[in-house]
């Protein structure tokens, strides 16, 4: 199974890792940055000597990377902890060891409370300091119960091993890549600036190697992460400070890294750098989310989203004129405290205005700690219930409507996994749907044009799966037709 891109070693590339002694488990919950982490808290254990399993019952180290962005978060994490317990017993009486961790924002946030609430818990670790997972997982075999929350001083990305090429490739064609950490916005309904600290950007030297890394592991597509990834402003190791569309442009030049996307922005720091990056940068794929959360000019005032429902309209305007063909994907909080029913009209109005191929919609639940937590004049559970319903049913046609629209156009895919049925593959678009696909296709890693044929409810259809040829024109890009020539690992 060839995967496309260059992959000549670089000196020093290799590193020797020790061979897997024992075994971790990580249970990811939340966002994309929460998977990002796992993995390169994954990377971090590795040249431990710690190798990856997915059956908890055979792991030596248990590690919960948490979200707290919903409510009731912490009782979930809790809850696991409580049949972990149950876990960690058993193995003892087979007189083996197993350390439990809870990372992410939870640890975070809770910090010494879960070794109160949890004893089955061994270690604690934020996400500022994972880097440290080694000594702290040490040290906790040795005995000792670890709180690791501090805020770093030094640059955690900077002192984590590099993935080896063999997990790059397990791992697939795509990847994430934070390159922005912490909010400096203070949502008043968000715990974020909290729980992941005030916005640091990564210099632009070292988002670089590790996408070229990843691209000579056989990346085809990278996600560039952060909380408010389009603060980003790196230090451009040329005397100036870049923004995201120059960091685009720069990781455009990577051989094999063929695609590019980003999540999540925040519309007061989308500037004209960045929207020209969408008009001019063809490896930027047209699919963008910009969350609104409430189309209430007084509703996102007592959010400090900064922003208005005209100014975001705007900044719609001025990104679809770039780029004609972008999809626009949202996210929206209905009940927030004092919304009444004229500002959830005014979300409606907003939601009809733009046209979104996919959003994310909740209700709003308090946050311990964020200023919405103290509001008065809370939104009752019914009238969130009832909102709620309305607006997803009106986003629901609008993706629905969406993804009709593409019936018939063709588009390039790059294949990604199989699929669910024996002969399918599965590619994504470039608006991010999954592409359902004959085998013959292709293989995983191929760039392939398609004509679809028809939608289903969350997927495309390219084709008959019984006679993709009539339908399926696929083509190799050139950094496939390099990989084809086979290179030892």
């Amino acid at each position: 199974m060839p995967i496309a891109g260059p992959f000549a070693d670089p000196a020093g590339m290799q590193e020797a890792h020790p061979a897997a002694t024992k075994k971790v488990f990580v249970k990811t919950y939340g966002c994309q940055m929460n998977v990002y982490d796992s993995q390169r808290m994954a990377d971090a254990l590795a040249a431990d000597g710690y190798g990856p399993t997915e059956t908890i019952e055979d792991a030596d180290l248990v590690l919960l990377n948490t979200c707290h962005i919903r409510e009731k978060a912490a009782e979930k994490v809790y809850s696991e902890l409580g049949r972990i317990r149950q876990l960690k017993e058993e193995r003892a009486r087979q007189g083996l060891e197993t350390v439990v961790g809870v990372a992410g924002c939870v640890a975070q946030a809770e910090g010494r409370e879960i070794l109160r609430r949890a004893p089955v818990v061994d270690l604690v670790i934020g996400p500022q300091t994972y880097h440290r997972l080694p000594q702290v997982v040490g040290r906790a075999r040795g005995g000792e119960k670890i709180v690791e929350t501090e805020y770093a001083l030094e640059d955690k990305f900077e002192h984590l091993p590099q993935p080896r090429r063999q997990e790059v490739r397990k791992r697939g064609v795509t990847a994430f890549l934070t390159v922005q950490e912490g909010c400096d916005k203070f949502c008043t309904f968000c715990v974020v600036p909290y729980t992941r600290g005030a916005e640091v950007s990564r210099p632009v030297a070292q988002i670089v190697a590790e996408a070229e890394r990843l691209a000579e592991g056989g990346v085809r597509e990278v996600t560039l992460l952060g909380q408010n990834v389009n603060a980003w402003h790196g230090d451009g190791g040329d005397g100036r400070e870049w923004g995201l569309g120059e960091l685009l442009f720069r990781l455009a030049e990577i051989p094999g890294l063929d695609r590019l996307r980003y999540t999540t922005s925040h519309p007061r720091d989308m500037d004209d750098a960045l929207i020209a990056a969408h008009r001019d940068l063809d490896k930027l794929m047209p699919y963008l989310h910009l969350p609104v959360q409430s189309g209430s000019d007084r509703i996102l005032k007592a959010m400090n989203r900064k922003h208005t429902h005209d100014d975001y309209l705007r900044l719609i305007e001025r990104i679809r004129t770039a780029r004609p063909d972008i999809a626009m994907s949202g996210d929206f909080i209905v009940g927030f405290p004092g919304e009444t029913d004229a500002d959830f009209e005014e979300t409606m109005r907003i939601v009809r205005e733009v046209g979104y191929a996919q959003a994310f919609s909740f209700k709003y639940s308090p946050r311990p700690g964020t200023p919405g937590a103290d509001m008065v004049d809370h939104v009752e559970e019914a009238v969130k219930d009832e909102r709620l319903q309305k607006l997803q049913a009106l986003l629901g046609e609008q993706q629905r409507a969406f993804t009709q629209s593409l019936v018939g156009r063709t588009m390039d895919l790059l294949l990604e996994k199989p699929g669910r049925h024996p002969g399918q593959l599965v590619g994504r678009s470039p608006w991010l749907q999954p592409v359902i696909v004959d085998e013959s296709a292709g293989e995983i890693g191929d760039i392939i044009t398609v004509r679809i044929s028809s939608a289903g409810t969350n997927s495309l259809f390219a084709g008959s799966t019984d006679s993709p040829s009539r339908a399926v024109e696929a083509k190799r890009a050139p950094a496939q037709e390099e990989a084809q020539m086979g290179v030892s690992v």
